[in-house]
């Protein structure tokens, strides 16, 4: 029906920009069934790695039941559990732990209740997956990772790797307990420089500077940071979230704390090989090497070389997955 031809026409979108897994930040369970009974049918073009985003209660009966790593020839894994702990920045809605510059008498939303999560994340250890959790403001990331610390603890030495979804706003104190837990920085560069320009007026220059997505300040730390575009809030190309990764310039031309950015190389890991270490998919996507699916994106520059006003005009001439070619570009 309806919703099946949606998935069509995003899969069509997706290919057009190069992509050749695309990460579902949270989909209900119909949904779910929907990308099973598709796969099934060898009805997916690209390949899919679900987070599940829907009540404990019904949770609970089908977890076991819908999980599912590299099925229908690697078109489809359903292996985590999609939370959010807060709300956006724009709207007074991240989660803060003192209150906005322009709006001191609030210090945010906590949207999805704590104890619920803790409750999704002993679920998600007991059925084996992974938890991803959106958190924006500096209180949800520690929040969150108060969760992801107290759920590490029950098994200790386990590669789990639950994800932060944005991990937005730190404070400096969280930026080293990312790299101490494992947990990952699911990062989107696009918003640095699409929300930048009024950032500082919500959270003021000290907190802008000290943790608004310091991506370099992750790395640096030991994180794991990966890119995406958090589509559809922002479009699924990934090419301007590349440029905005190795800039941070904003649409007006200002740079947004330039100490942050990422090398070339560096941005196109977190394009590739780190979101593939995210989904527990490094030995099969994010890097060419022989042995791995022939998952390819051909672009008309080299976006490791030109110089970076160039970097938006490059073209898909070729999207490659599993060696067919899936997209061709007019180049």
């Amino acid at each position: 029906g309806e919703l099946r031809q949606m998935v069509e026409l995003a899969t069509e979108e997706c290919l057009a920009k190069g992509l050749t897994t695309f990460h579902d930040a949270g989909s209900p369970l119909e949904v779910v069934d929907l990308f099973t009974r598709m796969a099934d049918e060898g009805a997916l073009k690209l390949r899919l790695w679900v987070m599940v985003r829907d009540s404990n209660d019904r949770l609970v009966d089908r977890l076991a039941e819908v999980r599912k790593v590299g099925y229908a020839d690697n078109h489809l894994t359903v292996r985590a559990i999609k939370h959010s702990i807060d709300g956006a920045l724009g709207s007074h809605g991240a989660w803060l732990l003192e209150p906005y510059t322009d709006m001191p008498q609030s210090t945010g939303l906590n949207t999805t209740p704590v104890p619920t999560i803790e409750e999704t994340a002993r679920l998600a250890l007991e059925h084996r997956y992974q938890l991803c959790v959106h958190a924006i403001g500096d209180r949800a990331n520690r929040e969150t990772l108060d969760i992801y610390e107290a759920a590490y603890a029950q098994r200790p030495g386990e590669d789990l790797r639950w994800r932060v979804e944005h991990a937005q706003h730190l404070n400096p104190a969280e930026v080293p307990r990312f790299a101490r837990l494992g947990a990952i920085a699911s990062m989107q560069a696009v918003h640095c420089t699409s929300d930048g320009p009024w950032v500082p007026q919500r959270l003021g220059e000290k907190r802008s500077e000290e943790g608004a997505y310091v991506w370099r300040k992750l790395m640096e730390a030991g994180a794991v940071v990966t890119n995406g575009t958090d589509a559809p809030v922002e479009d699924v190309d990934p090419l301007p979230s590349y440029y905005a990764a190795v800039t941070r310039r904003m649409a007006n031309g200002e740079v947004f704390y330039g100490d942050q950015v990422m090398t070339r190389e560096e941005a196109l890991r977190s394009y590739t090989a780190n979101v593939a270490y995210s989904g527990f998919e490094e030995d099969l996507k994010g890097t060419l090497e022989p042995g791995k699916l022939a998952d390819v994106t051909v672009l008309s520059k080299d976006i490791l070389t030109v110089p970076e006003e160039e970097i938006l005009d490059a073209k898909v001439l070729y999207t490659i997955v599993g060696g067919e070619v899936e997209y061709s570009g007019e180049g």
